[in-house]
C-alpha cells in the first residue's frame, strides 16, 4: 500500500513538473523567440533528468550501473583480444618441442596467427591444429602439402620439354649444319627431383664442340676482371690456322670466343627463324620466345601447364663446365663456370651415405624463397652451397633433426650475408653473392634475421598466400 501511494505521489509530482515545463517553454517562445526557446528547452530537459535520477529508486540506479559496467567490460575484453601480442622468442632447443601442451584448452579466438586476424564466419579448425604441432611437424607438413610436386605433373613437364628439345635440335642442325653442336639435353632441378611447388622450368643445354687444338681456356684469375668464376676462351695458333679454320671463328671478338655474340645469334634464330606455331600445333601447345630477355627463353603453355625453358650454350673441357652466361656489366667475352652438376652429385652422395634429409631441407627452403618478395633472390645454388658447407661441421642430418638443421641454415645464411661473401664449396675464392647489390643483401639479411627467432612464420606466410 505504501509503495502504491509512493508511486501515485511520484506520478502527480511528475505531472506537475511536466506542466510547469510546458508552461515555461510556451511563454519562452513568445519572449525569447524560437532559437532562445530551443536553448532553454535543452537546459530544462537536463535539469529534469537530474531530478528524475535523484527521485528514482536505488534498485533502478544499481541495475543501470550494472548494465553499463558489463557493457564496458565486454568492450575492454574485445579490445584486449583484438590487440595482437608478439610471440615469445624461441631458442633452437625449443623448436622441436610442442608450442602448446596437448592438454591445454584454446579460447575461441586465441588461435589467430599473429598479424592475420580471422573473421567470425571462417572456420579455424586447421589453424588450431597447426598451433598444436611442433616445428618439426610443421616443416614436414609444409613439405608434403606445398613443396612436393605431383609425379604426373613432373612427368608431363619432362615429356613436353623433351619433345620441344628434339624439334629445336632438328632445326639447328638444318639451319646451321656447319656448326658442330652436340646433342642437346635437359638439365636443372626438374630432372634431378629438386624442383618445388610446380614443374614450371627447365634448361636446354646446347653443347658447343670446340677443336682442342684451336682453343684454350683462360682461368678467371688471369683475365682482366680477376674473378675466378668467369673464364675466357682464346683462339690459338692463328699463325698456323688462320681465322676461318674453325666454324666458331665467326663469333670471335678480340681473339676470344664471345658468349654474347653466340647468344645474340641464337636469340635471333629463336625469334625470327623457328616456326613455333607449327611446332606448337604438332605438340598441342603454345610456344613463344621471350623477346626482351637477355637470356634465351621460351614460354610454353599446354592446357593449364606453364613451362619456362632456358637455352644454355655450354662447352666443357675436362672437369670444367662453362656456360655462355656472362655477368651483367662485365666484358662480353666471359664464360661462367657452372658447378650445378657437382652440387647435385655431392648433395645426393651425402644423403645416400647417412640417410640424411639435406635434399628435403633444400626443397623446403626453395619453396619458401620462390615467391617471397626478398628471399626470391636466393637461388638454389646459394642454398645448396650453404648446406654443403654445413655438412662439413654438422653430422646429424637425419629427418628427426630437420627442425634444428633448418634453424641452423637460417643462422648460417645471416652470417654469410653480414659479411657479403658466400664462398663456393668447390672453390673458396669464388663469392656466390658477387652479383647481389648491397641493398639487396641488406633486404635479404633483414628478412632472414627477422625469421631466425620465429622460423615458423616463414611457413605461415606461404600458406596464407
Amino acid at each position: 500500500m505504501a509503495d502504491l501511494v509512493h508511486k501515485r505521489g511520484k506520478r502527480r509530482d511528475d505531472n506537475g513538473l511536466d506542466g510547469a515545463v510546458d508552461f515555461l517553454l510556451a511563454n519562452a517562445r513568445l519572449v525569447l523567440g524560437v532559437g532562445g526557446a530551443a536553448v532553454l528547452a535543452i537546459a530544462t530537459l537536463v535539469v529534469k533528468r537530474l531530478i528524475d535520477r535523484a527521485t528514482s529508486s536505488p534498485d533502478q540506479d544499481d541495475a543501470k550501473a550494472e548494465q553499463k559496467s558489463i557493457k564496458e567490460s565486454w568492450q575492454d575484453l574485445s579490445l584486449i583480444k583484438a590487440e595482437p601480442k608478439p610471440s615469445k622468442k624461441q631458442s633452437r632447443a625449443d623448436l622441436s618441442e610442442s608450442l602448446l601442451s596437448p592438454s591445454a584448452t584454446l579460447p575461441a579466438q586465441a588461435a589467430e596467427p599473429f598479424g592475420h586476424p580471422t573473421s567470425p564466419e571462417t572456420p579455424q579448425v586447421e589453424s588450431r591444429t597447426l598451433l598444436c604441432l611442433t616445428f618439426q611437424e610443421k616443416l614436414l607438413s609444409y613439405y608434403r602439402n606445398h613443396v612436393t610436386i605431383p609425379e604426373t605433373d613432373v612427368a608431363l613437364g619432362k615429356q613436353l620439354a623433351k619433345d620441344i628439345c628434339i624439334e629445336l635440335q632438328s632445326f639447328l642442325q638444318n639451319k646451321c649444319p656447319e656448326l658442330p653442336f652436340g646433342s642437346m639435353f635437359l638439365s636443372g632441378s626438374l630432372c634431378d627431383d629438386l624442383q618445388v611447388v610446380a614443374a614450371d622450368h627447365v634448361c636446354f643445354m646446347l653443347p658447343l664442340v670446340l677443336e682442342t687444338t684451336l682453343w684454350s681456356l683462360i682461368p678467371g684469375e688471369d683475365t682482366i676482371v680477376k674473378d675466378p668464376q668467369f673464364w675466357m676462351i682464346r683462339r690459338t695458333d692463328l699463325e698456323y690456322f688462320p681465322r676461318g679454320s674453325s666454324p666458331w671463328d665467326r663469333f670471335l671478338v678480340g681473339g676470344y670466343l664471345s658468349s654474347n655474340v653466340i647468344n645474340e645469334a641464337l636469340h635471333k634464330m629463336l625469334v625470327t627463324s623457328v616456326n613455333w606455331p607449327a611446332i606448337g600445333s604438332m605438340l598441342d601447345c603454345l610456344i613463344r620466345p621471350v623477346m626482351a630477355s637477355e637470356e634465351l627463353k621460351l614460354e610454353v603453355m599446354h592446357y593449364k601447364t606453364q613451362l619456362n625453358i632456358t637455352l644454355c650454350p655450354v662447352t666443357e673441357a675436362g672437369d670444367k663446365v662453362l656456360l655462355a652466361k656472362p655477368s651483367k656489366g662485365l666484358v662480353e667475352n666471359l664464360w661462367r663456370q657452372s658447378f650445378y652438376r657437382s652440387e647435385v652429385s655431392k648433395l645426393k652422395d651425402l644423403d645416400a651415405a647417412d640417410s640424411g634429409a639435406r635434399q628435403c631441407c633444400l626443397k623446403i627452403l626453395k619453396g619458401i624463397c620462390k615467391n617471397h618478395p626478398f628471399l626470391s633472390r636466393l637461388t638454389g645454388s646459394h642454398l645448396t652451397h650453404v648446406l654443403l658447407h654445413m655438412s662439413e661441421t654438422q653430422s646429424d642430418w637425419a629427418e628427426e633433426a630437420l627442425a634444428a638443421r633448418f634453424q641452423h641454415v637460417l643462422e648460417t645464411l645471416v652470417g654469410y650475408l653480414e659479411t657479403g661473401f658466400l664462398p663456393c664449396y668447390f672453390n673458396s675464392q669464388i663469392n656466390l653473392f658477387c652479383e647481389l647489390l648491397e641493398e639487396e643483401i641488406d633486404e635479404l639479411g633483414y628478412a632472414l634475421y627477422s625469421a631466425v627467432s620465429q622460423p615458423d612464420l616463414l611457413l605461415q606466410e606461404h600458406v596464407d598466400k
